[in-house]
């Protein structure tokens, strides 16, 4: 195939796919870049210990196909891993989308040169397209921890989100776990499982729900399967693109008896859904309060010795302020004699010796195996990492010096003809992601048909993303989401990293209308210019 298709999709997990087959569907020539070596994104290359999805197997998948929809089996109510990675790769096999993937191509840099993208790949390959649609992920770029030493350590050492695709070997050995973030809170229980010992740097303690994952039962993805019409129409009207709604009860106004008892049952059910059992969990302080307490006590039931449930407390953030994990059994794992927790805060790490970690103290851990559970540098990174070019050669790292700043998260004043899935400002990490990346890839194929109808390219105004950029801000200033100091919602997890805000607070619903209505009216955020008019 020619090197010069009308569009580069630069990705091949559940973005980069459904990009690929919608574009194909409009009648485009379409072509993915794919730095692995096979489908998957983040599922491709997440296989720690415990990786598994929070949101329900039923609903985590596309929708855009029912028959898709009917022939596919769950066999968990949470996935894990390795069927997520087998649903995508039958995604791709039965759309027969592989034919149209580079693997094992890394984009090295993206430059606009007037007329179009010119795209340099690792491996010396150049390619070039008209528009360019970034399906990168949000959480793709691996945040390793600059911690002196590191280089002098003979265990050996990995990051989850680069984890051997052979496994690795903890059994007896001594392994610590730098993170209590929710891939931590994933990774831990497993671990503990099978290590001699398991030590935990615990920086920041946080909320955990449990997640009371289990066989999916055929009687209940049945009904699922029966009543998908009416779960995809609930996904598109709700805050987070959940099939769910939030409560309307005022918790506040009940008894304490029955507020209890509302939790308790939220508590049972287990999973992303107790947030939605409590109105205005995020908006109120007194609500949040309340729920906080309920949880704090459920940590303090959980574990047997009072000094390390204190710890696993958390003090300095209002609950779902930072992305809010489920779990299976992670308190319950402190319990083992053969698991540590380590208060990195009140004794932070120094160095890592040849032998392990050591403390500003001056105690040391010994460790054979040493997981850095540190997360990922969010929304923005993995655009960054792109080496992405655009008018006058500015380079995007320049343009988000100040923090990433976008028009409704899918484009970026300067950048003509780049539309970029679930980009910064957009509602992506604060949802179901499948339903955004539907939302946003459908968004997009429909702009890219009208720009080729008309012979038209197109970039954010940048009045359009000043505006938006402080829409952002405002949704995320009316919610309690920003006092996570530490939140990597806020890029508080890289050093030097600009402190923004990055997705969008404000609803899933409410952003597709707003998106409808910027198409309807004729896409007036983006200045549109005929090509040979184009700088």
């Amino acid at each position: 195939m020619a090197n010069d298709p009308d569009v580069v999709v630069i990705g091949a997990g559940f973005a980069g796919l459904y990009a690929i087959h919608r574009l194909r569907e409009r009648g485009l020539s379409v072509h993915g870049l794919e730095a692995a070596e096979g489908v998957g994104g983040t599922w491709y290359w997440n296989r720690y210990p415990g990786a598994r999805c929070d949101s329900e197997s039923y609903y985590y998948c596309y929708a855009f196909s029912s028959e898709l929809e009917q022939e596919w089996d769950w066999s968990e109510r949470y996935p894990g891993q390795a069927e997520i990675l087998s649903y995508l790769e039958h995604v791709a096999d039965r759309f027969d989308l592989r034919r149209d993937i580079s693997f094992s191509t890394t984009v090295v840099s993206a430059a606009h040169d007037g007329d179009g993208w010119v795209i340099d790949t690792e491996d010396g390959g150049r390619w070039t397209c008209r528009w360019l649609v970034t399906a990168v992920g949000c959480l793709s770029s691996a945040n390793v921890p600059d911690i002196p030493g590191l280089e002098s350590f003979a265990g050996e050492w990995h990051h989850t989100g680069q984890w051997p695709h052979e496994g690795v070997d903890v059994a007896g050995r001594r392994v610590g776990v730098v993170g209590t973030g929710s891939t931590g809170i994933q990774a831990i229980p497993v671990l503990a499982e099978s290590a001699g010992h398991l030590t935990v740097f615990q920086r920041t303690a946080n909320f955990s729900i449990p997640a009371r994952n289990a066989p999916l039962a055929p009687e209940e993805a049945a009904g699922y399967k029966a009543d998908y019409a009416a779960i995809r129409e609930l996904q598109q009207a709700s805050t987070n693109g959940h099939p769910f709604v939030v409560s309307d009860v005022d918790t506040l106004a009940l008894p304490d008896d029955e507020r209890r008892a509302l939790l308790e049952r939220a508590w049972e059910r287990g999973g992303l859904r107790f947030r939605a059992a409590v109105r205005d969990v995020l908006t109120d302080p007194a609500v949040n309060e309340e729920t906080s307490d309920f949880l704090r006590s459920k940590i303090h039931e959980t574990v047997d010795d009072a000094t390390t449930a204190e710890a696993l407390t958390p003090r300095d953030h209002p609950f779902a302020t930072k992305r809010p994990p489920i779990d299976t059994r992670y308190f319950e794992t402190y319990n083992r004699a053969d698991v540590s927790l380590v208060d990195v805060r009140a004794d932070p790490i120094a160095t890592i010796t040849p032998r392990g970690v050591r403390l500003e103290s001056g105690a040391e851990h010994p460790l054979d195996v040493l997981v850095f559970a540190t997360g990922f540098d969010a929304l923005s990174g993995p655009l960054l990492r792109l080496g992405i070019r655009g008018t006058g050669g500015q380079s995007l790292a320049d343009a988000w010096a100040e923090g990433a700043t976008t028009y409704l998260g899918l484009g970026v004043a300067g950048f003509p003809d780049l539309f970029t899935i679930t980009g910064p400002g957009s509602p992506s990490v604060l949802t179901n992601m499948p339903t955004s990346i539907e939302q946003h890839v459908d968004w997009i194929a429909d702009l890219v048909a009208h720009l080729r109808a008309h012979d038209l390219e197109a970039e954010p105004t940048p009045e359009a993303q000043a505006q938006w950029a402080e829409h952002v801000r405002e949704a995320a200033d009316a919610t309690l989401l920003p006092q996570a100091a530490s939140s990597w919602y806020l890029g508080a997890n890289v050093p030097g990293k600009p402190r923004v805000f990055l997705p969008y607070a404000g609803g899933f619903a409410r952003y597709r209308e707003m998106c409808d209505a910027e198409a309807a009216a004729g896409y007036p955020g983006f200045a549109l210019r005929a090509r040979q008019q184009a700088a």
